[in-house]
């Protein structure tokens, strides 16, 4: 991407696109082009073509998604796949529509099967059933998936997937009915904290292992693959193997820890002090979800940001907010 390319962050408010914003804005692109959902809705179509018309992004970050936790996966399940599929659909067919030069489509860990063998290899996909509890999430992520890879073999398009870990940092979601387990925890205890509760009940049995990266390390790694010479950048897409592996790169961080681990990392990072319990009556989800990032370090790129300090740095976001709310 020259400095003054036209780039199209989908998703800018999100936690990865805020990221992504912070990461191009650092580097000096210029002519970055984005849209509020009330000025422009991606799920619907004629709208979506409109502003690629319109607009003529040469790059495209594709992190707009309906996204959340564990009680919103299930809550909210057809919101899930009915937002994702349209938004996907809608995006990738106006980028090839209007020759974007390359798109990185965002996706997640959950589209691997359940039970994966550990550390997950990206051609582990489509080899198992999925995770229950997310499985409107992935089925969508994994259409996603399917498109990128159909447009790349039929049109020679250069749209990649980039499947990230769990993601946390600022611009993160803490509402506990939306959020995912690192939000909520640091939510929870806070609040704990503030009011000298004794205990703190956390969902699942702890057991499961996962896998965390600082949503700016996640930044950098997209900038860096949409920034590859087009020698290291094609062999990804997957446009001459019908029955090879699809155009997918997994981004993490190669360490994972346990929920229960998680949980007394961040109750001393904010300070908590009384009991922390589990309910086993609540779900674990998938037992665990550590990515091979193989490929990606292959490519010259690792990660920079340490959990502990990762967390650190969330928890001060999250203060700040509370400030903030607190005084308007």
């Amino acid at each position: 991407m020259e400095k003054t390319s036209k780039i199209y962050v989908a998703g800018h408010r999100g936690l990865v696109g805020s990221a992504l914003m912070r990461k191009l804005q650092s580097l000096n692109y210029t002519n970055i082009v984005i849209r509020t959902h009330s000025e422009l809705d991606l799920t619907n179509q004629a709208a979506t073509h409109a502003f690629f018309e319109s607009e003529r992004p040469e790059y495209v970050f594709l992190a707009a998604a309906t996204v959340g936790g564990v009680v919103a996966n299930d809550k909210y399940c057809a919101d899930f796949i009915s937002n994702n599929l349209l938004i996907q659909s809608n995006v990738i067919n106006s980028a090839h529509e209007f020759k974007v030069k390359r798109l990185l489509f965002l996706g997640s860990s959950c589209i691997y099967p359940r039970d994966c063998p550990q550390p997950i290899k990206e051609e582990y996909l489509l080899t198992g059933p999925l995770e229950v509890t997310n499985r409107a999430y992935a089925l969508a992520k994994i259409a996603g998936v399917e498109q990128c890879w159909s447009y790349n073999r039929q049109y020679r398009t250069k749209f990649l997937a980039v499947m990230p870990t769990n993601l946390y940092g600022p611009g993160d979601t803490y509402d506990l009915e939306k959020s995912h387990v690192i939000p909520a925890l640091i939510r929870k205890f806070h609040e704990a904290k503030i009011n000298n509760s004794p205990k703190v009940t956390v969902w699942g049995t702890g057991a499961p292992y996962r896998e965390f990266m600082y949503s700016d390390d996640m930044a950098d790694a997209c900038v860096y693959l949409m920034n590859l010479s087009n020698e290291l950048y094609k062999p990804l897409l997957a446009q001459n193997r019908n029955n090879g592996l699809p155009p997918v790169i997994n981004i993490g961080v190669g360490q994972d820890i346990t929920i229960s681990e998680l949980a007394q990392l961040i109750g001393d990072i904010v300070g908590y002090t009384g009991e922390i319990i589990f309910d086993p009556v609540k779900p674990d989800g998938t037992p665990r979800k550590l990515l091979d990032s193989e490929r990606m370090r292959n490519l010259g790129w690792c990660p920079q940001v340490h959990l502990k300090q990762g967390l650190k740095t969330a928890y001060r976001e999250f203060q700040d907010r509370q400030s903030a709310s607190s005084c308007a």
